[in-house]
């Protein structure tokens, strides 16, 4: 007689109904526990304990806020989910194979018109500079991108070389922007990269999907040398939130409306 055969340690994890909701939630933007527990309307005692049960299966991870450091941001690890659902379809029978959607750049043709996605940090001189840049690359130009700040700074020379050296995009020419010049436009997503920043941020028109990636600020004021590997590091997470956005920016947000 053939021995059960035990769920993958996945399915234990994330098949309990708070942590799938509490995944889902993070799948849409990075949150702090305060909002998660206004979000799934349970306690704050037992929300932290399932998401404690999340990072320690490597499902989510947490970063302090830069806003405020006795807070924290959790974030899911879509890519990690990702191989651990390919390997739990692999487990039960090996023809299951996760189902693959059509490149983002070809559903953007296809769309009405352009998504526009505005990113945001505090200075605009290094990561939405960079998540504007590689949105517009990896999109084919499908995908409107732009970039703004609440307090401008000129470009920091790493994100000039990261961009340069390892994903050949020229920065040059760029320059940094107050969000109020976008103040009047209509954007589909607006993507704050900073906590600071995402305390600051005006409503735009046209009820934009809002989301919020913590992604600490690789300019900490040491010497560009020093700091040069943290733009690295920022550079390879755009890189992969990025794909997963351009696998949904494309669809038709419902809550926004077209212009008059």
């Amino acid at each position: 007689m053939n021995q059960p055969i035990a769920p993958p340690e996945f399915l234990q994890l994330a098949g309990h109904p708070l942590r799938w909701r509490l995944l889902g939630e993070l799948a849409r933007s990075d949150r702090l526990v305060s909002e998660l527990t206004g979000l799934v309307g349970e306690p704050q005692n037992l929300v932290s304990y399932h998401l404690a049960k999340l990072r320690d299966g490597g499902l989510v991870s947490a970063r302090r806020s830069s806003a405020d450091r006795r807070d924290a941001y959790y974030a899911v690890e879509l890519s990690r989910i990702g191989a651990l659902l390919a390997a739990t379809g692999g487990a039960l029978h090996p023809g299951i194979r996760l189902a693959r959607r059509a490149p983002a750049r070809a559903r953007g043709r296809a769309a009405r018109r352009a998504p526009k996605v505005l990113f945001l940090c505090t200075g605009n001189s290094a990561r939405s500079q960079m998540a504007e840049a590689l949105t517009r690359s990896l999109s084919g130009g499908t995908v409107e991108a732009y970039s703004a700040g609440s307090e401008p700074k000129p470009l920091h020379p790493n994100a000039l070389r990261v961009m340069r050296e390892e994903h050949g995009l020229d920065l040059a020419g760029q320059v940094s922007k107050h969000m109020k010049v976008y103040g009047s436009r209509r954007f589909d997503w607006v993507i704050s990269l900073c906590d600071r920043v995402r305390e600051v941020c005006p409503d735009f028109r046209g009820h934009p999907e809002v989301v919020h990636w913590s992604i600490p600020n690789p300019a900490t004021g040491e010497p560009d040398d020093v700091t040069y590997p943290r733009f690295q590091d920022v550079a390879a997470e755009l890189v992969s939130r990025i794909g997963f956005l351009l696998a949904v920016v494309g669809e038709p947000n419902p809550r926004a409306k077209e212009k008059p």
